[in-house]
């Protein structure tokens, strides 16, 4: 099951409280929790691609939110490198810098 998301209420509770309870609210409590759906794992590999193809720093993030909810190493290298060829190789690059530090051990 998703855990409780606090991200938006806490870093941006006071200066834009609408958009914290959506993000908190709606897009963590009621999409990501829809598991019977699409499993928590799933969702992660494909916020991880599409965040990928952007180049956001929110990548990182749900990287490590992926690795959590069992996606391996080795999957997460395929994906970077099947992402590879359809959205650039600099953003790949960047990519495995932070799946290298996200699975290092």
């Amino acid at each position: 099951m998703a855990e409780k998301q606090t991200a938006g209420r806490d870093n941006l509770g006071d200066f834009a409280p609408k958009f914290a309870e959506l993000n908190d609210d709606v897009l963590f409590g009621e999409v990501w929790s829809r598991e019977d759906k699409l499993s928590a794992r799933d969702r992660s590999l494909i916020t991880v691609a599409s965040l990928l193809t952007q180049g956001v720093p929110q990548l990182e993030a749900h990287m490590k939110i992926a690795k959590q909810h069992g996606v391996t190493k080795d999957e997460m290298v395929e994906l970077i490198t099947h992402l590879a060829f359809y959205t650039g190789w600099p953003k790949a690059w960047s990519a495995f810098g932070l799946a290298k530090k996200i699975y290092q051990d």
